[in-house]
């Protein structure tokens, strides 16, 4: 098939790269998110996937809208027969979905209709699942709701942050949009309607949603954590001022300090919960680099009864 591939970060760049490399079918154009600012230049770098367009020699669509009039008609003008979709960024209007002949496919991270929504794997981590995956699926006008063509599973390891099993999934996931190309294009991949049933939602991980509760239990310290490494961060406050906690292990063996309370060894830091503490490893002081948390702690010189939160 004509393909035109839609998507921006990193993580949908194995994608890209897996539908070049096909040669059942042909990436003719790669819509993604307008250049934006980064660094502390704040100078407009291009997307991810624009560079990786680039360096394959494929015209790259940059509309500010999916909607643009001038976008949609180029769109018409390639004519795709399909258009797949790892995390491009923006909703696509009907005019858009119109075009392409077999509909827009979405590589999503999760098995659906779990985790519909903007965090997929940010939420299965947080809600602690064993198990999870990805979807494509045909997209409608409705939030990830399209019917099912295929999925991949994932297990959850006990200490994968968010950014690790999304490395896991971007390249499991860009076999299962091959594969699903493949079908659509010789008929033998019918797209099923999702089940009512056990449906949950995904939408963006906020800051507040990252800040760490001490009297949680410790288990759901560590998947705040987990969860929220490496965006948007977990964090907590000491002396009035964000600390991020980078990484962080549960301490059974310590169940004699209070929610909050820190005790400070030569290499070793830990912090009570809502059950036993947690051993915090790496951390990041507001405005510093990241560091192990025992030097931070020497550094700033805790007294007898300073707490985090």
């Amino acid at each position: 098939m004509k393909l035109v591939f839609a998507g921006t970060p990193e993580v949908a760049v194995p994608a890209l790269d897996a539908l070049i490399a096909s040669d059942k079918h042909e990436v003719v154009a790669v819509v993604t998110r307008p250049d934006a600012p980064a660094g502390r230049g704040r100078r407009l770098v291009a997307s991810p996937v624009a560079e990786r367009a680039e360096e394959a020699g494929i015209e790259v669509l940059k509309p500010a809208k999916p909607r643009d009039e001038e976008f949609l008609a180029r769109l018409r003008e390639i004519g795709p027969d399909c258009c797949p979709v790892v995390a491009y960024g923006a909703l696509l209007p009907k005019t858009a979905l119109d075009v392409p002949a077999r509909g827009w496919v979405n590589l999503h991270f999760s098995l659906l209709p779990a985790w519909r929504g903007a965090a997929p794997v940010q939420h299965s981590v947080m809600a602690g699942d064993e198990i999870t995956g990805a979807s494509t699926f045909l997209i409608e006008e409705g939030l990830d709701s399209g019917p099912v063509y295929g999925t991949v599973t994932e297990a959850v390891r006990p200490t994968d942050t968010s950014g690790d099993l999304l490395t896991r999934l971007a390249f499991a996931g860009a076999g299962l949009l091959v594969a699903t190309m493949d079908g659509i294009a010789d008929g033998s991949l019918q797209a099923v309607p999702q089940p009512a049933d056990g449906v949950s939602l995904a939408p963006k991980i906020t800051v507040e949603d990252a800040r760490i509760d001490w009297n949680a239990p410790a288990l759901r310290v560590d998947r705040v954590v987990r969860g929220c490494t490496p965006a948007p961060g977990a964090w907590t406050e000491f002396r009035g001022e964000r600390l991020k906690v980078r990484t962080a292990v549960l301490a059974p063996d310590r169940t004699d300090l209070a929610p909050g309370e820190l005790s400070v060894g030569k290499k070793n830091l830990y912090v009570g919960t809502g059950s036993h503490a947690v051993e915090l490893l790496w951390v990041q002081a507001q405005g510093k680099k990241p560091m192990a948390a025992a030097d931070w702690a020497r550094g700033v010189r805790i007294g007898a009864g300073e707490r985090l939160g």
